[in-house]
């Protein structure tokens, strides 16, 4: 999977709420995930393995997941995640608290003035 090609760095909590993103549009396994992010951000986004599966655990604890066990399109048996009812909910939050933080950064960043 990633890790290898040096991509964009990713902030405290960035991973959770990509990963919660990925699956509101359904279940997928790690390796899918891994792809998705990958492919969507045109290569810049680039997670490595152990960070995922860190990730994907503790999302799973705070009961944001939930996995069970299935096979793949290769005929692999992978764990899928599915996202929660609570894990829509944080999604939610945590997708509005990043858009003020996005933005609040970038007004910062674009004023001329001390």
């Amino acid at each position: 999977m990633g890790g290898e090609s040096g991509g964009l760095p990713l902030f405290k909590g960035t991973l959770d709420l990509l990963v919660l993103k990925r699956l509101s549009f359904g279940p997928q396994h790690g390796y899918g995930i891994v792809s998705w992010l990958e492919a969507r951000s045109d290569g810049a986004i680039d997670v490595d393995d152990s960070a995922l599966y860190q990730a994907l655990h503790r999302l799973e604890g705070r009961k944001l997941v939930a996995a069970e066990w299935g096979v793949t399109e290769n005929n692999r048996r992978a764990r899928f995640y599915t996202l929660t009812s609570r894990g829509r909910a944080a999604l939610r939050d945590d997708r509005d608290t990043w858009e003020q933080y996005v933005a609040s950064v970038g007004t910062l960043l674009a004023r001329e003035e001390p």
